[in-house]
């Protein structure tokens, strides 16, 4: 077994790109799926950030309304550190429990849904291979402001605060080009689902269990207990959040909650 990091960058079109995955019958742990998860209500997520935050983050059903949240963290460092601190442990449960789930059930490797795999770099040493679903500028920029309905001052601010996708597709061992129709972009998902699949033919059996017993192991070590979240007001001692961003450049909207 071995691990697929997958990742792009806000309107780049990711999340199509799974479901082509998932529907080729890929293991895929859609990372944006667990965020809503974790933060339903009746879960720690959900009482934290209530206690945090207050409850005009809340929806008349008692949901958290992410627009609401993602207007109150989105320039506010401070704001999104909590955030992070609240949310992160609880998704990085999940992502773990889900992994073994699919390594238990004999899957050969698992594609991991990962908003921000380059930024904290944390978990790229037990990924195989990195994958970047990439778009242009200028096609990223149009997808946001038709998707989101924003000008473009405040498209160009969000796309901005990310990690640019070229600098991701540098670092990627496969990047996948969506900048085109939409046809290109699956027929590009297809041929890199045949080359994990080639890649199976040469990876030993007992290698690739211990390989995905180092991912999982991986993950676990992220499971370790990040520091206690302090009130909003007034908590000028702060101690970074581990494994969150690796720098306040780097920091922008980056956000697992509200990926890309």
């Amino acid at each position: 077994m071995f691990l697929v990091g997958l990742t792009g960058g806000i309107a780049s079109g990711k999340s199509s790109v799974i479901q082509v995955f998932q529907q080729l019958g890929c293991a895929v742990v859609d990372v944006d799926v667990i965020a809503r998860h974790v933060v339903q209500p009746g879960y720690p997520a959900h009482r934290r950030i209530v206690e945090a935050f207050g409850t005009e983050v809340l929806l008349e059903n008692g949901n958290i309304d992410r627009k609401v949240l993602g207007d109150l963290i989105f320039n506010q460092p401070d704001r999104r550190h909590l955030l992070n601190t609240i949310t992160h442990p609880e998704i990085r449960k999940e992502m773990m429990k889900e992994t073994f789930k699919y390594f238990l059930r004999g899957y050969r490797y698992v594609i991991l849904d990962i908003p921000l795999l380059f930024e904290t770099k944390k978990l790229l040493k037990y990924m195989k291979h990195t994958v970047v679903v990439y778009c242009d500028r200028d096609t990223q920029l149009a997808r946001l402001m038709r998707r989101n309905h924003l000008n473009r001052e405040d498209a160009e601010a969000r796309i901005k605060a990310q990690l640019p996708l070229k600098d991701k597709a540098r670092m990627a061992h496969h990047v996948l080009d969506n900048s085109g129709e939409w046809s290109v972009t699956k027929r590009q998902v297809i041929l890199l689902h045949a080359e994990l699949e080639r890649s199976l033919e040469y990876l030993p059996l007992r290698l690739g269990v211990l390989t995905g017993l180092a991912g999982i192991a991986g993950l676990l070590y992220l499971l370790a207990p990040l520091p206690s979240c302090p009130p909003l007001a007034g908590h000028s001692q702060r101690r970074r959040p581990q494994a969150l961003i690796s720098s306040e450049a780097e920091a922008g909207h980056n956000c697992i909650l509200f990926p890309p």
